[in-house]
């Protein structure tokens, strides 16, 4: 069930429990508040749209601060003029929580009934299940692990052995490298030739 209210020069759509920032109204923080300016009614399937107001329709509520909204700057500037003038505002709102929201004089809770309805049955069903005792799964001690058996192990230590024995074979870019490294270095070793002109 909504309803879309007027208040401020403002139209705003508010459901039940819901808290709602409006321009400042006058009232202290917890005294009722009664919005008489209702311009739509609608549940879902049935909508009343006013004329310019739905007839006996409104909305009821209650104030849950009177505040202060965060600061803006408003700042005013003429270039080439040496004009500027720099100003905060907080703007001021009144919170207001919706209790319900009537059409005719009479309150429009039809969600109410289907959830009475529904609580009983889940308080049924709920009563058993903490009578039933919770059962307590024995645990199994885990199995141990099976030793080795003496023949593996031996296996196991000739083939580490075997692998330590064998000569380990170079990396073909290593002896690459090597290779020209030394003939890098035998270059540099050969005397420079100098070449004499002819006359």
């Amino acid at each position: 069930m909504y309803a879309v209210l007027k208040s401020g020069g403002k139209q705003y759509k508010v459901e039940e429990g819901q808290v709602l920032r409006l321009e400042k109204l006058p009232g202290d923080v917890g005294s009722a508040i009664k919005f008489d300016q209702i311009l739509m009614i609608g549940d879902g399937e049935n909508i009343q749209i006013g004329q310019p107001l739905v007839d006996g329709a409104s909305v009821e509520g209650h104030i849950v601060d009177q505040g202060r909204g965060k600061k803006i700057i408003v700042f005013k500037y003429k270039r080439r003029k040496r004009y500027r003038r720099k100003l905060g505002h907080r703007q001021q709102f009144t919170a207001i929580q919706i209790d319900s929201i009537l059409t005719k004089g009479k309150p429009t809770s039809k969600k109410a009934e289907p959830e009475k309805e529904a609580k009983a049955p889940a308080a049924k069903q709920a009563a058993p299940k903490k009578a039933e005792p919770e059962k307590v799964e024995a645990k199994e001690p885990k199995a141990k692990k099976a030793a080795p058996k003496k023949e593996d192990v031996k296996e196991a230590e000739k083939k580490t052995a075997a692998k330590k024995a064998a000569p380990k074979k170079p990396a073909a870019k290593k002896e690459t490298q090597k290779a020209d490294a030394e003939q890098a270095e035998a270059k540099k070793a050969e005397p420079k030739k100098t070449q004499t002109k002819k006359e």
